[in-house]
């Protein structure tokens, strides 16, 4: 019941509407992220350690098998050169040429097993590698989700009413996946690539320094050209993720009003809209595939023209006997596999901000505020008779716009209080702060003479329940869903419960029964079953204290009958607050508070301010005699 509070202020949040795509930067702060990142990754410091060294270890192999097949190659090389010689000199001199080979094949065999006993070794120590990385990037992930859902908990209201709810959403699922995917793939993958780069530069100067150094060329001008259309790009990627959301934010909203869409007849003008956006998507969509689709082709284009001076000035060499074969043929192989690494280390990097702009979102939620700690002797309140009192409170979500100020006012057990009041007078902001959704800045809420800061906050909101005009209910069966105001009940307190709210027949109608499943959408039940329900889960529940919220707007007038005799029932031997927007369900009211801007300005029975003339006549008035209301 308390969620549906919740969830009800986070739909009034000024900033609701978010369409649960966030799109991902640059962190603000590159080095303090990522030291926040590491600190969550010191408790497996030595398994990544071990994870380096495995996949240094394992590239290391990985460069030296080039060079060792090339004096495999230098081998069966020597050895048909020298056969050819053995036969041009046999024919020369009239002589028979030796059955005796002059191929190495013992040699060649052990080369041979050499380098397949170390491609072995490289591939078993990069699947220990990656499968050990990949338990610590799922623990750092899930140490990460359980920080964030249990500093969510302790968050205030106001965070929620501050944020879309997509944005929220979107630091559980999107952010986190991301950074899950960087430390399991990306971490290893540019280490990899680093020692690649490094030791494929070592091999290549032990085999031609002046071949190395054309080859350190086509590098230079690789990274210039990554360099430079990198950030040709981001501008059309950032705008490409501002345009997505533009469009999912547009479609939601046309899917959720398609009916007045057709009602209005603006299908056709909300399509334009649609058309809008979509054709900006698609060309910056175009323009940041074309300028980073051209990254590859170039670097590749770039590698070709070292591999082909290499190659040109290796066979020079090898017929100027300054090299031998093998050798230049495992240097063309270190040429072919130099460019890999680097356009690697490039696409690493931006996925690597990516990352930290994924966590610093995270830390920041990290480092909210949160509510202020219980008492450490709080009060223990099982049961109050609900003797509700505000002395003297003072109170505002924005500083500069103080709503309450010296708000005091009384509810005696057992009453019913009805709080009306225009939009923004502050009704549902005292639900707020008597539910302690929101803390007060000054003065005192008592129930039964006890100051609520001095109980637990889960002891307050157990004393309330409520019925509120938004229902809540979430994906599961309607026992369940009734049964959540109540930890363990049977299925016969269920059943009681559901007949008190009057919702027993329609439920035994539906095939089901009480197995019916709610879907997410709630689509197979009215609005007014919902509203049973919910009615239903505060009787089970049964609260001291009992908070409606306009429960039977929105529905039938039949349902409504079934919904105002349910509240009837429910509204017996406990304290009543009704916040009312249409006044003809409040005429029985014990009390009324009429507010307008953050003050209580008439107290009395709907009579006594009829009689009045005041602010609450006209209001009445206006409602049911379609009187003006004058200023």
């Amino acid at each position: 019941m308390n969620s549906q509070m919740a969830g009800k202020a986070q739909r009034r949040g000024p900033f609701f509407g978010g369409h649960g795509r966030i799109p991902i930067e640059r962190p603000r702060n590159f080095k303090r992220t990522a030291k926040e990142l590491i600190v969550y990754m010191k408790p497996h410091l030595l398994w990544i350690i071990l994870v380096i060294a495995l996949a240094v270890v394992a590239t290391v192999i990985s460069i030296q098998l080039p060079k060792i097949m090339g004096k495999a190659v230098t081998k069966v090389f020597n050895g048909f050169m020298a056969k050819m010689a053995t036969r041009s000199l046999a024919k020369l001199f009239g002589a028979k040429a030796p059955k005796r080979s002059t191929m190495d094949y013992e040699g060649i065999a052990d080369i041979l097993l050499k380098v397949g006993i170390l491609a072995l070794i490289s591939s078993v120590l990069s699947y220990i590698q990656q499968y050990i990385m990949a338990g610590v990037s799922q623990k750092v992930v899930y140490r990460m989700r359980r920080d964030l859902r249990e500093k969510m908990s302790k968050l205030p209201l106001k965070f929620y009413d501050s944020r879309p709810y997509g944005d929220v959403m979107s630091r559980f699922s999107n952010d986190v996946d991301v950074i899950s995917n960087v430390l399991q793939q990306g971490m290893v993958q540019i280490i990899t690539s680093a020692v690649t780069i490094v030791g494929i530069i070592v091999m290549m100067l032990t085999i031609s320094p002046s071949l190395t150094f054309f080859t350190l060329l086509t590098l230079v001008l690789s990274t210039v050209l990554i360099t430079f259309f990198v950030k040709k790009s981001q501008v059309y990627f950032s705008n490409r993720q501002k345009f997505l959301g533009e469009l999912n934010s547009r479609a939601e909203e046309a899917y959720g009003g398609h009916i007045v869409l057709k009602a209005y007849c603006k299908e056709r003008e909300e399509l334009e809209k649609f058309k809008e956006i979509n054709n900006k998507l698609a060309m910056a969509n175009l323009k940041s595939q074309f300028i980073s689709g051209m990254i590859r082709p170039l670097i590749f284009f770039v590698g070709n023209l070292g591999y082909v001076v290499v190659s040109v000035l290796g066979g020079v060499m090898v017929i100027n006997r300054t090299i031998q074969i093998g050798d230049i043929t495992a240097f063309i192989q270190y040429v072919r596999r130099f460019n890999q690494p680097v356009v690697q280390i490039a696409s690493i990097v931006n996925l690597l901000q990516s990352a930290l702009a994924a966590a610093e979102r995270i830390f920041d939620v990290l480092k909210e505020e949160e509510e202020e700690p219980d008492p450490e002797n709080p009060i223990e309140l099982d049961h109050v008779e609900g003797h509700v009192k505000f002395e003297h409170v003072y109170f505002s979500y924005v500083p500069e716009k103080p709503l309450f100020e010296d708000l005091s006012f009384e509810v005696k057990p057992g009453s019913v209080a009805a709080i009306v009041g225009p939009t923004g007078a502050g009704k549902t902001t005292i639900v707020n702060l008597l539910m302690r959704f929101y803390e007060i800045h000054s003065g005192k809420i008592l129930i039964d003479g006890i100051n609520t800061k001095h109980m637990k906050r889960s002891n307050v909101r157990k004393l309330f329940g409520m019925v509120l005009q938004d229902t809540w209910l979430f994906h599961g069966t309607i026992k369940e869903n009734i049964a959540f105001g109540k930890n363990e009940a049977t299925d016969e307190e269920v059943v009681e419960a559901a007949k008190r709210a009057h919702a027993h027949h329609f439920i035994s109608s539906l095939p089901d029964g009480y197995d019916t499943v709610i879907d997410e959408s709630m689509s197979n039940l009215s609005q007014g079953e919902r509203q049973l329900i919910t009615i239903a889960r505060a009787f089970l529940a049964d609260p001291d204290i009992l908070i409606l919220d306009e429960a039977t707007s929105n529905v039938d007038t039949l349902t409504e009958a079934y919904i105002q005799m349910a509240l009837k029932d429910i509204m017996k031997g406990r304290t009543n607050f009704v916040i009312a927007h249409r006044l003809s369900t409040i005429k029985n009211a014990d009390v009324i508070f009429v507010m307008n801007e953050g003050k209580i300005i008439e107290i009395g029975t709907h009579k006594e301010l009829l009689e009045k003339g005041g602010f609450y006549s006209q209001l009445y008035r206006s409602q049911f005699l379609g009187a003006l209301v004058e200023d």
